[in-house]
């Protein structure tokens, strides 16, 4: 077992550890030197793993029980049920967050349909063949969001329908403004893909101003009758051309720009934010 201290101030304590185990046999504590979020914790948990610990497959899970031990049976038997072959992500069938939070979640998932093509379906909780872990460790997509990567690998994966449990202790420190950048953080990993999609919608849109200026110039009339309001709404319309021209180039440049770019690779990277490696039980 591999527990991610992703900065915490309080440590950890190893005799709270100290126990006879059914079936744990070692316990370690990867310490990161500063806070860096759960997907980049997840990350660095990882390459950590496909760096120093031999295993047929591994289970990401948080530590705050809403991830549960019966939770974790059905995806070990969903995963055993597919031949070891596929991821198997958690798929939510009971929710615990307020009201607010499932109505702001739900128009999330609308966006990132309309941007990605990708519903939104499944949060960390997963098993992943071993063999995974030499793929994802060297995208960069995984330091921004650990699911949206597996989905943007092409590995094969399936979802199983899990119910989320209750919080053990503590509140989550998860405000507005942090689950508004992990949403982002998810569709930034298919970056290209919203970038054409977007380039389309701009150019379609250039394409409908272009034909509702030529065909108000060719008419020569207004749409109510008054030329002048004519000659606002063909110079609104070329306002509105240009902006979509100009959105069209930027998305353009950005796309080419990104595949160009060699950024963030979790396996050379990642090192230098552990601090420490502590096995605080081994049986």
């Amino acid at each position: 077992m591999l527990l991610v201290d992703d900065g915490s101030n309080q440590p950890c304590n190893p005799s709270d550890f100290q126990f006879q185990f059914a079936a744990v046999r070692s316990i370690q504590v990867l310490r990161l030197r500063r806070n860096l979020s759960h997907q980049r914790a997840i990350a660095i948990g990882l390459v950590y793993i496909a760096q120093f610990i031999s295993c047929d497959a591994v289970v990401v899970m948080d530590a705050d029980g809403e991830d549960t031990p019966e939770g974790f049976l059905q995806l070990l038997r969903a995963f055993e049920s597919g031949n070891r072959t596929k991821a198997i992500f958690a798929e939510r069938s009971r929710r615990t967050e307020s009201f607010v939070f499932r109505v702001s979640y739900r128009f999330y998932k609308a966006i990132h349909r309309m941007l990605t093509g990708i519903s939104v379906r499944v949060g960390n909780f997963s098993i992943l063949p071993s063999a995974y872990l030499g793929t994802l460790v060297v995208m960069s997509e995984l330091w921004n969001h650990y699911a949206a990567a597996v989905f943007r690998s092409g590995l094969c994966f399936a979802t199983t329908p899990i119910p989320r449990g209750y919080r053990i202790a503590g509140k989550s420190r998860m405000n507005f403004v942090s689950l508004i950048a992990h949403g982002m953080s998810a569709i930034s990993v298919f970056g290209d893909v919203v970038g054409v999609r977007l380039l389309i919608t701009a150019m379609a849109g250039s394409s409908l101003a272009l034909l509702g200026i030529m065909a108000l110039s060719r008419s020569g009339s207004s749409p109510i009758g008054h030329p002048r309001v004519g000659h606002y709404t063909i110079g609104t319309l070329v306002i509105i051309l240009i902006q979509f021209i100009t959105t069209a180039i930027s998305f353009t440049f950005t796309v080419l720009s990104n595949r160009a770019s060699l950024t963030f690779v979790p396996l050379r990277d990642c090192q230098l934010f552990i601090a420490e490696s502590q096995e605080i039980l081994h049986l």
